[in-house]
């Protein structure tokens, strides 16, 4: 058994597509252009390469974007000032502030003074407590890319046992939430297991869709799985590898050569969930920008 490719990068660009479409509607019909701006605070070299492909993103699809960028000692005052001046932006539908921020500044704040109807990044507790309720929001973006990856790929979560392992704000509490909701794309029996748990692998081989997101290079092997199960590697890993160029290479959570043979699909490390959270925050971007304009 060789499990089905889910290809992020093909289904992400699918739905680029649709953003661009939707983008180009909303020009001819209400002359308004998606607007998204981004504070990057520091020199992060990760981060700059995550708000360059970002941008890019942006004008693949025909939106408008700023990039602000702060010095690392900048006080949260003067942050959360340039956060007020982009929700006062008419121009501006949509704010992300790039991760991570420096020790001095309060996240959770920055994250509180973003107004809700430009939080395309969805961590505002307003659109934290509404998709926790099954009502209208932005999900944040890794969450929903997850969930139309397995839509898009034929893998329907509904009624099938989704294990995820890993609990955090950014991944697996907001998966587990969207996943158990009565909807269409949702509607499965969700268990959230992680570090806490004496014997994870018990959890694991229970999986019919198995989310992993526990930051541990390979953590979860091919003997660990129910056969047939559905693999979503939402880690990101660095591994020594002189063989490699730059003498390393990225790997996800899941061993990806032993769980091939036992799932029925599985996401690659890169190139599965990576893509899909620039895509769906350019759809939570394009949704932000109609909703401005049906006010």
């Amino acid at each position: 058994m060789s499990a089905q490719i889910i290809d992020g990068k093909q289904i992400a660009e699918q739905i680029k597509r649709e953003v661009k479409e939707g983008t180009e509607l909303l020009k001819t019909t209400r002359g308004v252009t998606p607007g998204l701006a981004f504070i990057l605070v520091g020199e992060n070299p990760a981060s700059q390469v995550y708000v360059r492909m970002k941008g890019k993103g942006c004008e693949e699809v025909g939106f408008r974007s700023v990039t602000e960028q702060l010095p690392a000692t900048v006080s949260e005052q003067t942050l959360l000032e340039k956060v007020n001046e982009f929700n006062n932006d008419p121009k501006i539908h949509g704010i992300l502030v790039q991760l991570p921020l420096p020790k001095h500044i309060n996240e959770q704040k920055v994250f509180e003074a973003i107004s809700p109807g430009k939080d395309v990044d969805g961590f505002h507790p307003i659109n934290v407590g509404r998709m926790v309720v099954g009502g209208p929001t932005f999900k944040p973006c890794t969450p929903a890319g997850i969930q139309e990856l397995l839509m898009r790929s034929g893998n329907d979560p509904a009624g099938k046992h989704v294990v995820i392992v890993g609990r955090s704000n950014i991944v697996g509490k907001p998966i587990a939430n969207i996943l158990l909701q009565k909807q269409a794309g949702a509607n499965a029996v969700v268990t959230v297991a992680h570090t806490g748990a004496k014997d994870l692998r018990m959890y694991i081989k229970t999986a019919d869709i198995l989310i992993a997101a526990i930051g541990k290079a390979e953590f979860i092997t091919g003997e660990m799985l129910k056969e047939g199960a559905v693999v979503i590697d939402v880690g990101i890993n660095r591994i020594d590898d002189p063989a490699a160029r730059g003498g390393y290479r990225l790997v996800g959570d899941v061993h990806f050569e032993s769980a091939r043979h036992v799932a029925k699909a599985i996401t690659p490390v890169p190139g599965g969930v990576g893509p899909m959270t620039i895509a769906m925050l350019l759809s939570n971007t394009l949704k932000a920008a109609r909703n401005s304009s049906e006010e």
